[in-house]
């Protein structure tokens, strides 16, 4: 039943995309350029141009397999003279609209110079544009979804047929009659049900008047597909969920399988935050109680049946229409999700109970979407490096290129890769919860009211800052004002490490992080707290003061971080790196020449420091969207070699110097370019201020400071 005078191929999502297509050619054929992907090939006139983008692996949606009816393969060709692609384009070269066209235009509406793919056939040279920008082809992006454009391939595949009618002489049932169909009209060689469908073939089938649309799953080209779903007659749509379950915040994509486009996004906070607030201590009450890791999975599949229920709302989607979903999380969120008790990821050797990517169906979870939709998730790259980590590697792709990326995702557990084309290094550091609030005085989650920006006058020693909810910098008219709604209550992730690198850069601090007390007879904002100094940020309810003790908190997290991504350096026989990505929901907000200040990354030049967002939530999309994706994370998390910190010998001397700011020995040229680092002071314990050498503590001094308290 395919369209007239149409080219028997395989559809694009079952071919080899390595194949080399339209080959031998005619060289007096007509020559067909694809934009934007720029591919090309030669076609025999009459081709449809929907069978020749088919040949390319130039993918374009086509539901009714080539009936003009579902309108998703519109294409636009452009006309003149391509003087580079040697090809004079015109409408005189595709085929006039077809019955089949004029009546879908007629009754549905055809844009101006837009052509149904499947009908308009080629008749001579031809440049064809597959729109990006309309509502069937678009890859709109909402919220928090970046706007990187996905080759779509995925894993379900919508199928519409036409089966024939049961007669007296053909005694076949009607579930066989609609298997020959498909397989016939969509090249599948062989083909399963799902078993909750066999009750309803039959009411389905006439109800849609013999003529249906199966929803077909096929991950991997050795699997057979496998029908999930069916609605009677052109079903013109279906959904998926990419979803990244973090074990602070849970970040959750609807998308378009057709079109690619973000139907809605949202997030919410993870609820497992009651149990606990970083992933040990959630592991500690799992161990401690019988019904922990229960507890916790019913909260965290709460949260996301509750997340879909948002998205769904938000874009206008039924449940129903949900067949397919990708979740990414750190190895502790990724078990739990799925009901595995996560105690042996709490001591060494950190064993996984399933490091390779899962495959089921969502039903098994308890998820209720569509009753035959599937749940993929990426797999783990090791103990405390998880499928999140695996999702941002496929979405920033060290591994395609030639430059040494450093990929960090801040977080009470920081996840760090390293790598080229040539090799991938993963390891984790235990930077705790300082960056996120915790165990700051003043800290606190990012929220409407917290400080997140922070300046400081080296010569006053004055703050100024902003707060999440104003655009207004505290010193600024109208400020005050604008925080009226929620007044300033503390300080974030972002600020606090953006007032420790001021207070450094102010000389506040010295290189070994010690609040110099002999500012205090310069500016009342250094003040002391018994035997130490502290920082007064800002004034008033609540006093916002940066102690001794949150500088050093900080320190320990930066270290941490710092000493763990050295390793790798040294495990790829490198010193330095060419490019640095802050990931995460967290990693957005961080300030690149304030976090190497602080000498949270290692020196590098500043404009090839950014942060990338989401990156997990991107790889979740991207693995939604093409199963090729699948395969690629799949074999690259093969070949990723995991560094173990714990067991590093030279761990704890990186971290030792990495306590210093930016550091104690490692140079930070390009910094130093870019930012006036203070000139080098010693402060001692108790605040007072030294000579400009590095000196080493006696233990006459240690024991004289003991003697003292």
């Amino acid at each position: 039943m395919a369209a007239a005078g149409a080219v028997a191929v395989k559809p694009v999502w079952l071919e080899d995309k390595r194949a080399i297509v339209n080959s031998p050619a005619n060289i007096t054929d007509p020559l067909v350029l694809f934009m934007p992907s720029g591919k090309r090939g030669r076609f025999p006139v009459g081709t449809p141009v929907l069978d020749a983008a088919r040949q390319l692996g130039v993918y374009v949606e086509s539901v009714c397999g080539g009936r003009a009816t579902c309108g998703r393969c519109q294409v636009e060709v452009q006309e003149g003279n391509f003087a580079k692609h040697k090809i004079v384009s015109s409408n005189d070269h595709i085929s006039p609209k077809g019955a089949k066209e004029e009546r879908y235009e007629r009754v549905r509406g055809l844009p101006e110079r837009r052509r149904l793919s499947c009908s308009a056939q080629i008749l001579g040279d031809l440049v064809v544009d597959v729109p990006q920008d309309t509502v069937i082809n678009a890859q709109t992006i909402r919220k928090d979804a970046d706007t990187r454009v996905i080759a779509r391939d995925s894993a379900i595949h919508m199928c519409y047929v036409e089966i024939e009618e049961p007669d007296m002489h053909n005694p076949s049932g009607d579930l066989d009659r609609l298997k020959i169909a498909l397989m016939k009209d969509w090249g599948l060689k062989s083909l399963d049900f799902d078993f909750h469908l066999l009750p309803q073939v039959q009411g389905i089938l006439r109800k849609g008047n013999w003529t249906a649309t199966a929803a077909i799953h096929k991950d991997a080209e050795s699997e057979t597909a496998r029908v999930i779903s069916l609605w009677p007659g052109l079903k013109n749509e279906a959904y998926g969920l990419a979803c990244d379950i973090g074990s602070t915040t849970i970040a959750m994509h609807l998308v378009s399988l057709l079109s690619g486009r973000v139907a809605a996004s949202s997030g919410t906070s993870n609820p497992q935050i009651r149990f606990g607030e970083d992933l040990m201590s959630r592991v500690s009450y799992v161990m401690m109680n019988p019904d922990g890791r229960e507890g916790m999975t019913v909260a965290v599949r709460e949260a996301i049946s509750g997340l879909v229920d948002k998205v769904c709302a938000e874009g206008s989607v039924q449940r129903n229409d949900i067949l397919d979903s990708v979740f990414v999380g750190n190895p502790i969120m990724h078990h739990l999700f799925l009901g595995i008790d996560p105690t042996e990821l709490g001591g060494a050797p950190f064993a996984l109970a399933v490091s390779g990517a899962v495959h089921i169906k969502a039903s098994d979870i308890g998820l209720k979407l569509n009753q035959g939709a599937r749940l993929y998730m990426l797999p783990c790259i090791a103990g405390h490096v998880g499928a999140d980590a695996a999702a941002v590697t496929l979405s920033e792709g060290p591994h395609r290129q030639d430059e040494m990326m450093l990929i960090v995702d801040v977080g009470t557990n920081a996840e760090i890769v390293l790598g080229n084309r040539q090799r991938v290094v993963a390891a984790s550091s235990p930077t705790g919860p300082a960056f996120e609030g915790a165990e700051i005085s003043g800290g606190q989650r990012a929220a409407p009211g917290a400080i997140e920006r922070v300046r400081i006058d080296p010569d006053t020693l004055e703050p100024k800052y902003r707060v999440i909810g104003s655009e207004l910098w505290s010193d600024e008219p109208g400020f005050l004002d604008s925080v009226q709604a929620t007044g300033v209550t503390g300080i974030c992730g972002s600020g606090i490490i953006e007032v420790v690198a001021e207070m450094y850069l102010a000389g506040i601090i010295s290189e070994d992080g010690v609040v110099d007390g002999g500012l205090s007879a310069r500016s009342p904002r250094v003040t002391a707290i018994g035997r130490t100094f502290s920082y007064v940020l800002k004034e008033g309810e609540p006093r916002i003061t940066i102690t001794q003790t949150d500088v050093r908190a900080i320190q320990l997290a930066k270290a941490a971080l710092y000493a763990g991504t050295k390793l790798l350096m040294e495990k790829q026989h490198t010193d330095h790196v060419d490019r640095i990505h802050f990931a995460g929901a967290f990693g957005s907000f961080i300030d690149p020449k304030y976090a190497m200040v602080l000498g949270l990354i290692p020196d590098c030049d500043l404009d090839k420091v950014s942060a990338v967002g989401n990156a997990a939530g991107a790889g979740a999309r991207m693995a939604l969207l093409n199963r090729g994706y699948r395969r690629e994370i799949e074999e690259t998390v093969s070949r990723i070699e995991k560094i173990e910190t714990a067991l590093e010998p030279k761990f704890q001397e990186h971290f030792v110097y990495a306590m210093a700011l930016p550091n104690k020995v490692d140079p930070f040229p390009k910094l130093s370019a870019a930012v006036k680092l203070p000139p080098r002071k010693t402060v001692s314990e108790d605040g007072i201020a030294g000579d400009a050498a590095p000196r080493r503590r006696s233990r006459e001094g240690h024991a004289a400071r003991r003697g003292r308290g």
